[in-house]
């Protein structure tokens, strides 16, 4: 079998459904390069990658303290506006 897959990829078959493909070590390299750059970032992804720079550049990020603010809706709800 590793001599074919130098000719073409080998199919693996379990009861006539494809179970595996066997291709050479450099065509794997490939679709591992392609399969990277089709990957869209999550999320997740992009939270991970950001608390691993502030953790790199020592970035404390500083919240101002939280003011209220008017909200004339909830006024009008609590008045009971017409």
């Amino acid at each position: 079998m590793i001599n074919a897959v130098a000719e073409e990829p080998q199919l693996i078959y379990d009861q006539n459904q494809l179970v595996a493909v066997v291709v050479e070590a450099e065509v794997f390299q490939e679709f591992l390069v392609w399969y990277k750059q089709q990957k869209k970032p999550s999320v997740a992804d992009a939270i991970k990658e950001l608390r691993q720079i502030i953790e790199e550049e020592n970035y404390t990020l500083e919240i101002s303290p939280r003011q209220d603010r008017s909200n004339p809706f909830a006024d009008c709800i609590n008045d009971k506006c017409k």
